[in-house]
């Protein structure tokens, strides 16, 4: 791969062979000067005279993305989001103007015309064509000494020279915004230029022992997760079904929260049967967020050696308003400020909103991991509230009454 210095390494090496092409001996054209700047400092580097010297001039216009390496070995971290598993290539494309000066007759077509032969002739810069080019620059190059470090000739994907089309008013757009006088151009693409980051990654250590055994069956599988009845999901302390197959046998639950980073330590299920077991999701306030998990199941040996495990089911773990103690609320110029405890804590990063009745309201800003919340109302009356916790989406449940037909019960006091 190559590094940050690649697109002046293209640009020099570019420069290097039409310098070449254009001065070489059995060329008509005399003494030509190659640069590779800006339009409007090359111009005003000419010399107006009789005897002035052909000037082509190089100018990188444009970098953009390549198209096909948008989404190339991605995902680059891990469920955790913060260890690198691959430094994903920068991958560009470098887009040219290629323009010849002249003063008499005719030179600046013979220019033009002799430096799109030789890029014609070399679509394709070959990895020796790049180090003899980055090896021999002339002194005029302030990095001549460091750009044969670019790697630009050790990627795994060739430079390659493609002619691009400019149309009239984008070429027009082009040339006032450049602040120079129009001369004859030819635009032309370079494709693909890699650039790897430098950052650390993950790397596995080799495998000491391949404890592989193989059983007779089916491995087991989870279809869906169900809650307990009349709650759209479970939270601490509730009891969840998974319904599936080959089921019996499973020992170990586990839960994965990638986006908090957590990976809770496996549980003992409460019942097994062929196609259901049930287990008590782990009031673990602390240590297990409310938040989607991924829930898989495990049928492990006595020695905890893992036998069989199933698909992954996601499942919410719902949050909860404590009421003891009761909730509080202040008057201030904004409105009123309602304090509540909640369980499990949330963490920062998370999203969390109070809904009391029909009006919601974020969470003020928290630093560390907690179960005390403030939130920022309109000025509300005092009163018993339906409350609703939101965190990341997954909100808290309501309780009904027991008549016909059901209510719900306002059990959130503002004073």
């Amino acid at each position: 791969m190559s590094n940050a210095l690649a697109l002046s390494a293209v640009t020099a090496t570019i420069q290097y062979w039409l310098n070449n092409s254009l001065n070489d001996s059995a060329s008509p054209l005399g003494s030509v000067t190659v640069t590779a700047k800006a339009p409007d400092i090359a111009q005003g580097n000419l010399n107006p005279g009789q005897g002035a010297d052909l000037l082509v001039n190089l100018f990188m216009h444009q970098v953009t993305p390549n198209a096909a390496y948008r989404n190339v070995n991605l995902p680059t971290l891990s469920r955790d989001g913060t260890s690198r598993l691959t430094n994903q290539p920068l991958a560009l494309d470098l887009h040219y103007l290629l323009t010849a000066y002249a003063n008499q007759d005719t030179e600046a077509e013979a220019l033009l015309g002799y430096a799109i032969l030789m890029l014609h002739e070399n679509p394709v810069l070959t990895r020796g064509q790049i180090t003899n080019a980055l090896a021999d620059l002339p002194n005029t190059n302030p990095y001549r000494t460091v750009l044969s470090w670019s790697g630009i000739a050790e990627q795994f994907e060739m430079i390659k020279i493609t002619p691009s089309t400019l149309g009239r008013e984008e070429m027009a757009w082009l040339w006032t915004a450049l602040k120079a006088d129009y001369r004859p151009t030819f635009p032309f693409q370079v494709s693909v230029v890699l650039i790897e980051p430098q950052a650390p990654t993950v790397f596995a250590l080799p495998v000491l022992n391949r404890a592989v055994t193989v059983q007779a069956g089916l491995a087991p599988r989870i279809v869906e997760i169900l809650p307990p009845p009349f709650q759209a999901a479970p939270g601490p302390g509730d009891t969840a079904t998974a319904n599936g197959a080959y089921l019996s046998g499973i020992t170990k639950i586990v839960m994965v929260n990638g986006h908090l980073g957590v990976n809770y330590p496996p549980f003992a299920p409460a019942t097994t049967s062929p196609g259901t077991l049930t287990f008590t999701v782990p009031n673990d306030p602390a240590n297990l967020p409310a938040g989607v998990y991924q829930v898989s199941a495990q049928a492990t040996d006595a020695t905890n050696a893992i036998l069989a495990s199933s698909n992954s089911v996601l499942m919410a773990v719902a949050p909860s308003i404590v009421l003891a103690p009761a909730p509080s609320a202040a008057n201030n110029s904004k409105g009123t400020l309602v304090t509540i405890h909640c369980a499990p804590q949330v963490r920062p990063g998370q999203k969390v909103e109070l809904i009391l009745g029909g009006t919601s309201a974020p969470a003020q800003r928290f630093t560390a991991q907690t179960d005390v919340l403030s939130f920022q109302f309109p000025t509300l009356a005092p009163g018993n509230y339906v409350g609703r916790l939101s965190v990341d989406g997954i909100v808290s449940r309501v309780k009904l009454s027991a008549t016909n037909p059901p209510a719900f019960i306002a059990e959130v006091p503002i004073p």
